[in-house]
């Protein structure tokens, strides 16, 4: 079972693999936004309930939804 970008934490860095079955309304959006197959990022910062989550990425910071963290998949870097 792949791993989701909602399910990092602080610190954690990762590179996006794919996306997950059923995330295609926000697929576009997130490929726009430079989260595409191969790109590396870290997780910056998360919300006290968890929602969003703040990722850097190419040089930016982007905050994302746990639905639209739920549609990304990962796999950890060191």
């Amino acid at each position: 079972m792949p791993m989701l970008l909602r399910d990092l934490a602080v610190g954690e860095r990762a590179r996006v693999t794919g996306y997950a079955p059923g995330g295609e309304s926000y697929r576009r959006k997130l490929l726009a936004m430079g989260l595409t197959p191969g790109a590396e990022l870290v997780v910056t910062r998360i919300a006290p309930m968890g929602d969003p989550l703040e990722i850097r990425t190419r040089g930016f910071s982007l905050s994302l939804r746990k639905g639209e963290a739920a549609a990304v998949e990962v796999e950890k870097i060191q």
